[in-house]
């Protein structure tokens, strides 16, 4: 079940009954922990472990630290600005705190959120304005208004837990749907499961987290290769239409596209065309890219000698050793298979770090 940590101001009423209300709404679906001091939200971060940080409120230091110890500890930050961020509101803050460290930390916050939650349209409206953060939602405070009812309230603020939950998954993968996916991906790209070293990882489908590894799939535009190496490797289908789950993503981001469309179509040139693949992934390593190189890779056509010439020409031999090391991780690449060694360095952590990162907010 989901976890997920409230944290409102003590002295705000209307914010308490606004809380208390989703409380009691979500208990069903969600595990709810409601804090209004900072010590009491720091006793219940540590013994609940939230998947979610809900802070409700603006312009208060607890709220402020309450959003940074929760992303520290591995939480998704969403918050409620309760109207506290409109333009009105803001004017009636004193000099001393629009200029000072509560509005910078504050900002910083609401950046990092994974999502904002205003309470109409005009505050939404409103919020955007300030271009911290376009991941702006709106849910109506049923305690405020009658245009929506406490249960249609609560239904729609659970919907957008789902969407952070279904967000960068990758980031909440156990170390055995990793592996999993691995070997997936080796399977889809030799056909053959006699190929994979590590079928034990797949051994006990069960203990796979299909949900999120279907999510990132579909998130690194590599679901076509998921799908077909789980059924070269016989698993049972996940039931999971990946085309109706919502999810944020960094304002960065835009699906990635099958490296043909980035360098363009193989013009018979084996050599030329692996120097445009690992140039495009040295300006930016993409999941579907590493597969779509290790595949060419895999050629009876490749020349080796030749392509190790032409990456020392264009010095990027020190960036394709390192990529050899992340392909032998990702894609499961076969050292005879690579044009050089692989090497363990900064330039290796660097690659593994935006591989990780790409779909981190």
């Amino acid at each position: 079940m989901m976890k997920v940590l409230y944290i409102f101001p003590k002295s705000d009423q209307l914010i308490r009954r606004h809380v208390e209300q989703l409380a009691d709404g979500l208990r069903q679906s969600v595990e709810i922990c409601i804090a209004d001091s900072y010590s009491t939200f720091k006793q219940q971060l540590k013994q609940i472990q939230p998947d979610i940080v809900h802070c409700h409120g603006c312009w208060n230091f607890d709220i402020i630290r309450a959003a940074m110890s929760g992303r520290k500890a591995g939480a998704r930050i969403v918050i409620t600005p309760h109207g506290q961020m409109e333009p009105w509101a803001v004017e009636q803050q004193t000099p001393q705190a629009k200029a000072g460290r509560i509005f910078q930390w504050q900002k910083i916050c609401i950046q990092r959120a994974y999502a904002i939650i205003t309470l109409g349209k005009l505050e939404q409206k409103n919020f955007l304005k300030l271009k911290w953060n376009r991941r702006v939602e709106v849910v109506h405070n049923a305690i405020i208004t009658n245009t929506i009812s406490p249960r249609e309230m609560c239904s729609q603020t659970f919907a957008i837990y789902q969407k952070v939950i279904d967000s960068n998954t990758l980031e909440q993968m156990d170390d055995t749907t990793a592996e999993a996916l691995a070997t997936i991906i080796k399977a889809s790209i030799t056909g053959d499961r006699r190929w994979c070293k590590n079928l034990d990882a797949v051994a006990h489908p069960q203990d796979i987290d299909w949900r999120r590894l279907m999510i990132y799939a579909s998130h690194e535009n590599i679901s076509n290769y998921v799908d077909y190496g789980i059924n070269i490797l016989s698993l049972p289908t996940p039931g999971i239409d990946t085309n109706h789950i919502a999810a944020y993503y960094p304002d960065s981001y835009t699906q990635p596209r099958p490296i043909k469309e980035v360098v363009g179509d193989y013009q018979g040139n084996e050599t030329d065309y692996l120097l445009k693949m690992i140039t495009q992934l040295h300006r930016q390593p993409l999941l579907l890219h590493m597969i779509e190189l290790t595949r060419e890779l895999m050629r009876d056509t490749v020349n080796d000698d030749q392509l190790y010439e032409v990456l020392e020409e264009k010095s990027l031999k020190g960036f394709a050793a390192s990529l050899m090391q992340v392909l032998s991780e990702e894609t499961d690449l076969d050292e005879g298979y690579m044009p050089l060694s692989p090497q363990e360095n900064r330039q290796t952590n660097k690659i593994r770090k935006l591989l990780t990162n790409h779909l981190k907010i």
